[in-house]
């Protein structure tokens, strides 16, 4: 297998069923492959399909036309290989941080034993720097820090793709700038592959290999696939300048804005 057909998408059509036998059409035509170990960013206006993309990738909706593989093998619903992280955290607020992480563990490896499950729940309570919140409860923390433990509960059932559905868009602006510096450094020490939906210019440079951008909807498709020539690790001040980092830029908003804003008036 090549590494381009780690995950594909091959002519994916979705629509939404109305009333009177009509339908709506979200997106159609997509055809993408991803590689192992990328980050990719899905970038478009409101109601591009971006969430309808993540959520086919998911298992957690079927597309109407075209095939999902990951891994040679069609995707036809939910599965541990595949996490996702909304922008909502989703913690369980009855439990602590400590054992949100532990039941997901618990459920997709549960022939771990105790010393095994302690050890692997307290290697992500530490990878995301929550050693001193692990016995407080969601509702004792920050949501900053609640995002993190969401990270740490996707990443702990060592999904081969974490999808990540605008996960910082809810936050400020620096506690949003700590998480994209966790998530690449935890991307890169364990090399999975991650889709994260954005509607941040400068976040979809800073954290991708690729750009995928969307046309606006009804019947939304790929526009531009947008290589992002970087190298890892990346400091946001320093890229600041960076020819590259600015021609990516560039790129994103004459795409957004000068082809297809004029829809949206």
């Amino acid at each position: 297998m090549s590494k381009n057909n780690f995950l594909e998408l091959e002519g994916i059509r979705k629509a939404f069923p109305l009333p009177g036998g009509k339908e709506y059409v979200a997106v159609v035509d997509v055809d993408v492959k991803i590689a192992k170990n990328e980050i990719i960013s899905i970038i478009g206006h409101s109601g591009c399909g971006k969430s309808t993309l993540l959520n086919m990738v998911a298992g957690l909706d079927i597309q109407t036309e075209g095939n999902i593989f990951l891994n040679n093998k069609e995707i036809k619903g939910p599965g541990p290989e595949r996490a996702v992280v909304f922008q909502n955290h989703s913690l369980l607020p009855w439990l602590t941080v400590y054992q949100n992480i532990e039941m997901a563990v618990k459920k997709v490896m549960p022939y771990l034993n105790s010393k095994e499950l302690k050890e692997r729940v307290d290697k992500f309570v530490s990878m995301v720097n929550l050693d001193h919140a692990r016995d407080k409860y969601p509702g004792e923390i920050s949501g900053g820090m609640k995002q993190r433990v969401g990270i740490a509960r996707a990443l702990s059932i060592k999904p081969e793709v974490l999808l990540m559905d605008e996960p910082f868009g809810a936050l400020d602006s620096l506690t949003r700038a700590n998480l994209q510096e966790h998530l690449m450094r935890i991307q890169q020490k364990i090399q999975n592959t991650v889709i994260i939906i954005t509607h941040d210019i400068d976040e979809a440079v800073l954290l991708s290999d690729k750009v995928i951008m969307m046309t606006n909807g009804p019947e939304a498709t790929i526009g531009e696939i947008l290589e992002v020539n970087l190298p890892r690790p990346r400091n946001r001040v320093e890229l600041q300048n960076d020819p590259e980092y600015i021609r990516c830029r560039e790129s994103i908003l004459s795409f957004l804005y000068e082809k297809f804003a004029k829809e949206d008036e």
